[in-house]
């Protein structure tokens, strides 16, 4: 089993976080892979004569969209994995497709849009493709032209409001964020779902979460009250109970099942 991580080209850096794939072959004991809420929506292909995704029992298209996750799930996989997946930035959804993206909050949607350099369906293009190589250069000629489709109707203040949520750990005051940028609350609250899907609050608790789960990731820490008190929260009982909220587990049983996975288990977390 191999998952790799592919930085996006420099011009679409104000859309997408990373390319990621996960491939695997006969041999692997890998049936499934743990998604938690990162505040980020974004898209999954995967080769349909290899396997087939499923969550919660329900088969899955071959190539679909999703909205933000507010908690944790898991996709098994009926075969082997030969996935491409992309993590957009918060506002990606609106930003590069116009999709209203409270819309697909907790949900997704198949993307089968036409691909206007071929004439022929997205998700038949990338099946074609022999190399996963070749379905990221497809995937980025696509992703470019709807981008470009949608920037002048994009909502710069909104934007920046989610940037400087992710750049401050989700620990920004939002009254003042409304404040600078000249918008009431109810449209403050109004714009931002419709761009990242959550509310500006609940987006923040995400974030926060995330950025906790790095320390817990790069074990920079000698107590769980140490991550606590690094992100802000009141004391460690609150920590976990919104670690659990986002991560559908403890922070040490989160550790636990990692641990597992390097021992060759059957979830990869993502």
């Amino acid at each position: 089993m191999q998952y790799l991580q592919i930085p996006p080209p420099a011009e679409l850096q104000p859309y997408i976080r990373h390319f990621w794939v996960l491939e695997g072959d006969t041999t692997s004991q890998v049936r499934s892979f743990r998604t938690l809420a990162d505040g980020t929506p974004g898209f999954i292909f995967q080769n349909k004569e290899k396997g087939i995704l499923y969550q919660f029992d329900k088969q899955l298209p071959a190539s679909f969209l999703y909205g933000q996750a507010t908690k944790a799930a898991a996709i098994h996989i009926d075969g082997e994995f030969d996935t491409i997946g992309i993590f957009f930035q918060p506002y990606g959804l609106k930003a590069i497709f116009g999709i209203d993206a409270q819309e697909l909050t907790d949900d997704c949607m198949e993307l089968n849009p036409y691909f206007s350099a071929v004439g022929d369906m997205l998700s038949a293009v990338l099946q074609r493709e022999p190399t996963t190589e070749m379905r990221i250069r497809k995937l980025v000629a696509f992703i470019s032209e709807q981008a470009n489709r949608q920037a002048r109707n994009q909502d710069s203040a909104i934007i920046y409001a989610a940037q400087q949520i992710w750049k401050h750990s989700g620990n920004l005051e939002l009254a003042d964020l409304r404040s600078e940028l000249f918008l009431t609350e109810r449209s403050f609250e109004r714009k931002f779902k419709q761009y990242v899907g959550l509310s500006p609050k609940l987006f923040s608790r995400i974030v926060k979460f995330q950025s906790s789960l790095q320390s817990l990731r790069t074990a920079s820490f000698e107590k769980l009250s140490d991550i606590a008190y690094r992100h802000q929260y009141a004391d460690q009982s609150h920590f976990i109970r919104n670690f659990r909220e986002f991560a559908g587990c403890s922070p040490l049983q989160l550790q636990q099942l990692r641990e597992k996975v390097m021992d060759s288990s059957v979830t990869v977390i993502l």
